[in-house]
């Protein structure tokens, strides 16, 4: 089994100053499987970390990308069609792009399992490859 990751969860990692840092450094050392990073999310995440947690952080993020153990996932020309269909269908509740990306890429991928802080949007989203996703924390 494999886990997407999300930006609000690799932000908390990241920055020891988060308030929910420790909750998601405990799930991150019971992960033993694969972690994929959809390349969308790294810009997001150190866009967030620049903002929130100072250039120090940002720059020491992404020099590590290169090194770390994720695998990063490029979307493919159906994850931008798909991500489209997801905000379209839940434009009323206004899901993000790259949570639509994500949830796109998991059905391409057949993963169920998402890293991330943002139950609303992965638990309203009906994914057409299972019927919900699991959320950690």
């Amino acid at each position: 089994m494999s886990y997407l990751l999300d930006t609000g969860f690799a932000v908390e990692f990241l920055n020891r100053d988060d308030k929910k840092h420790r909750d998601v450094s405990l799930v991150m050392q019971g992960v033993g499987e694969p972690i994929i990073f959809p390349v969308p999310a790294i810009t997001e995440t150190a866009y967030l970390l620049m903002r929130d947690a100072g250039m120090e952080i940002a720059t020491h993020f992404i020099a590590a990308v290169g090194f770390s153990d994720l695998i990063l996932e490029c979307p493919e020309p159906t994850d931008y069609r798909r991500a489209a269909e997801i905000m379209r269908q839940y434009a009323d509740s206004q899901i993000d792009f790259v949570d639509a990306l994500i949830v796109a890429i998991a059905e391409r991928l057949n993963i169920t399992s998402i890293l991330t802080l943002d139950q609303r949007d992965f638990r309203l989203i009906r994914p057409r490859h299972c019927a919900a996703f699991e959320i950690l924390p």
